[in-house]
């Protein structure tokens, strides 16, 4: 029995600075937009999901805080344009 390996056909291409930067933009409108609906969830939560969606908002803070120090290392600034220009190519996408 002859053992069968995957041989790649193509060069796979490396993402681009500015690609890169819109994925962390994105990344960064994302988690905050996940942070939002966890303290909303919050607000109504009963029982044993008050544990779970405070631990989930804890999560996407450290997430998000993360996030944003990558880009400030970057000299990465989300203003309000790239926010809703980002945001509209997310929704796009999705349908």
């Amino acid at each position: 029995m002859q053992k069968e390996y995957y041989v790649r056909e193509e060069r796979i291409t490396e993402k681009t600075e500015i690609e890169r930067e819109i994925e962390l933009i994105k990344a960064i409108i994302r988690t905050r937009e996940e942070l939002k609906n966890s303290n909303k969830n919050f607000e109504y939560a009963q029982d044993g999901l008050v544990d779970y969606f405070s631990y989930q908002i804890k999560a996407n803070q450290a997430k998000l805080d993360y996030l944003i120090k990558i880009a400030k290392s970057k000299g990465i600034e989300v203003d309000m344009i790239s926010d809703i220009k980002f945001t509209l190519e997310d929704e796009e996408e999705a349908v």
